[in-house]
């Protein structure tokens, strides 16, 4: 199994920061790669640009400790996913760690892409 984790500094509190990503259904709204985003009963359904409809279960939305796991069921090749965000206080700001455990291997670049051009959306979209 293959490990992606990116990690990011933001000029923005923490709570912030997790707000917008305990957020499911929003997620659309700054991860670029997506253009639609809505919760469902367990999780929620992403749509990506080109079309690609992926549904997923959230795993975890804790608020103390400010962590999101989620794994992906459907819409994509993977065997395994799980993605985990940890938002943790930097000062006055926040540090970001976005990670993903997939397999099967082969897509770690993929997935490794697609990540870090969502955690610097992320951070354009939390320090606006």
């Amino acid at each position: 199994m293959a490990t992606v984790r990116h990690h990011i500094r933001i000029d923005a509190p923490a709570d912030k920061v997790w707000g917008v990503i305990r957020d499911a259904g929003s997620v659309a709204d700054w991860f670029g790669p997506l253009s639609s985003s809505e919760t469902t009963a367990t999780g929620r359904v992403v749509t990506l640009g080109d079309g690609t409809v992926i549904d997923e279960d959230i795993l975890t939305s804790d608020d103390a400790l400010r962590r999101f796991q989620y794994t992906i069921k459907s819409g994509l090749p993977v065997e395994h996913h799980i993605g985990t965000f940890d938002v943790l206080e930097d000062g006055a700001g926040s540090l970001v760690v976005y990670a993903a455990d997939v397999r099967p291997d082969e897509l770690a670049p993929t997935f490794d892409a697609v990540m870090g051009q969502g955690i610097q959306d992320l951070k354009a979209f939390c320090e606006k």
